[in-house]
């Protein structure tokens, strides 16, 4: 008895595919490699081998848009660099005259390794919560704008507030006002093109951050722009949560609130907001030169202290993610946490649960209605070990809790644009304010409170009764927390 080989053999297959093979596992493993060389966390590098190895195709397109890293590179260069910190003459506050705690001095210590911010002093500042209240002063400032107006939002929507807001721009541009405004191309996906050509051939010269084309998709479009600012006549500055869109004023769709909180500043703090549009204007390939950088005096004097801390892909840590582990790590008290998104890491919910068991008074406010059901249900992955540990975690009821602040001790807060995730630690470029002034600490923790009242209390003894789908659903998607 004979038997025919042949029909053991594999199919043959053509050199051009065989050839389209190889290069293929090629750069399989040549991702493999960069992934081992970076060094990152072990659990999540494994997890991307697995990928690449398991998911022929899919792996590497998801890996190419999502799991490459940035850092290393620069927003500008060195010598750049130099030049633009020449024109900023801020010097960090003597913090020996300043009523601040220990773990404040620490925190101010750390900001400036970090990101080399300066403690500053002579400082006003205005608390919103409300959409309408912001925008309507917000408004009134640009119209009273002489000289300048930089304005940096992630979402600038084509609806009725976008359309007011870029009237008020073409207008002050026809007035000789130097307008620049820079906004996320992928958050502003909504606007059309000819709401943005319209600023441009009006005199605003508007530019969008990472513009997402084709040939360069996967390498710019998981890194956003997520800031809030707004600088006018180098004098008065905006930053918070709050983007240029109708629902922040008017809210949600079936009629639900839209709870955000921003700020507007006066004093030395407005050269900090300055200094980080520049380097984003820098960033885009933008002249600096012909950014105005002489700071008016503020006229006033006090010891509100404040810093500006930035971070992004680029940078060597991930900043604002550090600073909230210092701020947490070194809480005696208390800690009230506001946030839309609630995917915290591995070591900020470590550091949670470690202030919660020695008893500090923590607690995570997240919205009952969101703008998100998979970041919705990422997060209440994470509710059941907070409640275990102690952490108290509450429902907003009346809509969407956009706000994004942490408050310790009643000495320090922070707040701006970033989400207490994944995304904003890791991906985004984000800018949040370090606030060490106990009067605007102790109206923050008043906000907060006043909020509790609007809120539900979640029990462990409910909690963890939840059907078992939907435990499935939400540990299912929590695998995907580090993308979402």
């Amino acid at each position: 008895m004979t038997v025919d080989l042949n029909i053991l053999a594999f199919p043959s297959i053509g050199p051009w595919t065989a050839l389209a093979v190889g290069v293929y596992y090629i750069v399989v493993v040549m991702c493999i490699l960069v992934i081992l060389s970076e060094n990152r966390n072990p659990i999540r590098s494994l997890a991307w081998v697995i990928a690449l190895l398991a998911l022929p195709g899919i792996g590497i397109i998801f890996y190419l848009f999502f799991g490459r890293s940035m850092k290393g590179r620069h927003m500008i260069s060195r010598h750049n660099k130099r030049r633009l910190l020449h024109n900023f003459v801020v010097r960090s506050a003597d913090m020996d005259s300043l009523p601040l705690s220990a773990a404040a001095r620490q925190l101010v210590k750390l900001a400036f390794s970090l990101t080399k911010a300066p403690l500053t002093v002579n400082n006003r500042i205005r608390i919103f919560t409300v959409g309408a209240d912001k925008f309507e002063t917000l408004l009134k400032d640009l119209e009273g704008a002489r000289r300048s107006i930089y304005l940096q939002y992630y979402i600038f929507n084509d609806d009725e507030l976008g359309t007011r807001v870029a009237d008020l721009l073409i207008a002050k541009a026809a007035e000789g006002v130097c307008v620049k405004v820079i906004y996320d191309h992928v958050g502003s996906f909504s606007a059309s093109n000819r709401f943005f050509r319209r600023m441009k051939e009006g005199g605003v010269d508007i530019h969008p951050f990472f513009r997402v084309t084709f040939p360069q998709l996967a390498n710019r479009i998981n890194w956003r722009n997520h800031r809030k600012l707004v600088i006018i006549d180098n004098r008065i500055g905006y930053i918070g949560g709050m983007n240029i869109a109708d629902r922040y004023v008017r809210g949600l769709a079936d009629g639900g609130a839209w709870r955000d909180t921003h700020f507007r500043l006066e004093g030395d703090i407005v050269q900090n907001l300055i200094y980080s549009f520049a380097v984003d204007w820098y960033f885009l390939r933008n002249p600096s030169s012909d950014l105005p950088l002489d700071i008016p005096p503020s006229g006033f004097r006090n010891d509100c202290a404040m810093q500006l801390v930035t971070s992004g892909p680029v940078d060597s840590w991930q900043n604002i993610a550090l600073c909230f582990l210092k701020a947490i790590s070194g809480a005696r008290k208390s800690i009230y946490i506001q946030t839309p998104y609630f995917l915290p890491t591995d070591t900020l919910m470590n550091a949670l649960e470690a202030a919660a068991l020695s008893k500090v008074d923590v607690r995570v406010m997240i919205p009952s209605k969101s703008d998100s059901r998979l970041l919705q249900l990422a997060t209440y992955s994470y509710v059941t070990r907070c409640l275990k540990a102690g952490i108290k975690v509450y429902s907003y009821n009346p809509g969407m809790l956009h706000a994004k602040s942490m408050t310790v001790d009643e000495t320090f807060t922070t707040a701006g644009s970033t989400n207490f995730d994944f995304r904003s630690f890791e991906n985004n470029f984000e800018g949040n304010l370090l606030i060490y002034d106990r009067d605007v600490n102790r109206s923050m923790r008043d906000i907060f409170f006043r909020d509790l009242s609007d809120c539900r209390k979640l029990r462990y003894s409910e909690w963890k009764s939840r059907p078992l789908p939907q435990r499935m659903l939400e540990s299912l998607v929590r695998l995907f927390a580090p993308l979402l």
